[in-house]
Parts: C-alpha cells; structure tokens; sequence
C-alpha cells in the first residue's frame, strides 16, 4: 500500500508531529510516525523534540527492503539517526501491507493497559464492549469485544520485534499492539486510517479507564 505520488508526504508528517505533540502522544522526543509512499518509507528521525521536526530532518528508506532500514535519502543533520521504532514500523509494512504506521505515548495508553496486565513483564489483552468508537476500527461494530494484545516492554524499542509480530499473527483482526508501561503501536491502509484509529482507540482506552475509576465497568484480565 502506497500513498499516491502527488502527496507531500514530508509536509504532512511535520504537520502529524505537531498535532500529536498538542495530543500529548510524542512529548519528551517519545513517540513516532512512518508513511510509505511511492517514492519510499518516510519517517521521523529519533530522540529529537517531534513538534519541532522539519521536513529535512526525515528519513527516506528503500520501501521495497522491508528486513532492515536501507536509507534513500538521509536527514541534512548528520547527527539525526534513524527511529528507533523502524523495526516495529516495518512489521507493520511487513506482515500487514499497512500505508502508514503510529507510535504513541499516551498517558491513556499506558494506564489502560495496567488496568488489564498487573506487571509490566508480562503480556495480556486489553478488551472493551459497547462503545460507539469502535466503529472506527476496522471491521468493528460497537457491539463487538474488541480485543487487543499487550506485550511486555523491553530495554530497548528495537528489541519488541518479535513480541510484536507474533501479536500481530495471533490478532489479525485488530491494526494495534500495545507496550506494557510504553505506549501503542496502531497502523493502517494509509495516514487517513492509521489516523483515525490512533484517535479512536485512544478515546476507547480513555472510556475505559474513567469507567474503571468510576467503578462501572468490572476489571478484567488476559
């Protein structure tokens, strides 16, 4: 999946980085944003303040090697390196064919997937019902458990590969991976989805957690 040539894809991932700073999801150089375009793999350089990326600090990667990062185009700062999420990124690209890819550092994120794992070692499934956002995910209606795994973090990012795919292989029917303690991973078919489902999963992991404080939803387990 490839987003059409005419785009500016770099334009719209400093404008992305700037909005998910405002959302509170790439603060503190946390966080990051990968699109594949005809011309490459876009993406966002590592441990760098995200709201104030320019369009020359990106990185353009071959979009046909999808087992290691093969740079097209480096950032004009030769200090800049590559995202320390591009593994995770491509298994996105890799085992989904996906047009774009999030990463995320929602507080929401976080604090939902404690709520359904007690130590952040081990893996679980965060599971929420009835809810009108869900919608927004794809192949979900409100009235479906939507299910998604969580794996355990690691010292490193690059280190969640395989955690990762293997939740993606055994959910194929969600486009997320949450981090225990880390935050999410969510793609989808292009930016506009992998969007939308961002922003609708972290309204659905926000519900869920107020429901919880509120002592309206019971806690669960996976």
């Amino acid at each position: 999946m490839a987003m059409e040539a005419h785009e500016d894809v770099p334009a719209l991932l400093v404008a992305l980085c700037r909005q998910f700073y405002g959302l509170g999801w790439v603060s503190g150089t946390g966080g990051g944003i990968s699109v594949r375009a005809a011309e490459g793999i876009w993406m966002a350089p590592s441990g760098v303040q995200k709201e104030r990326i320019a369009v020359e600090d990106l990185f353009l990667l071959d979009r046909n090697e999808l087992d290691r990062a093969v740079v097209v185009r480096p950032a004009r700062n030769p200090e800049l390196r590559v995202s320390e999420c591009q593994p995770l990124f491509y298994n996105a690209y890799r085992l989904r064919d996906a047009g774009a890819v999030i990463h995320s550092h929602s507080i929401w994120a976080v604090v939902a997937a404690a709520l359904f794992v007690s130590d952040a070692r081990h893996g679980g499934t965060f599971r929420c019902q009835g809810l009108e956002m869900q919608k927004g995910l794809r192949g979900k209606g409100c009235f479906d458990e939507l299910v998604i795994p969580i794996i355990p973090n690691t010292p490193r990012e690059a280190e969640l590969r395989e955690a990762m795919a293997a939740a993606m292989n055994e959910h194929p029917d969600v486009d997320a991976v949450l981090v225990s303690g880390h935050g999410l991973y969510v793609w989808g078919r292009d930016w506009v989805q992998a969007k939308t489902q961002a922003e609708c999963l972290d309204f659905l992991f926000r519900a869920v957690v107020e429901l919880h404080r509120s002592g309206l939803a019971p806690r669960s387990g996976g």
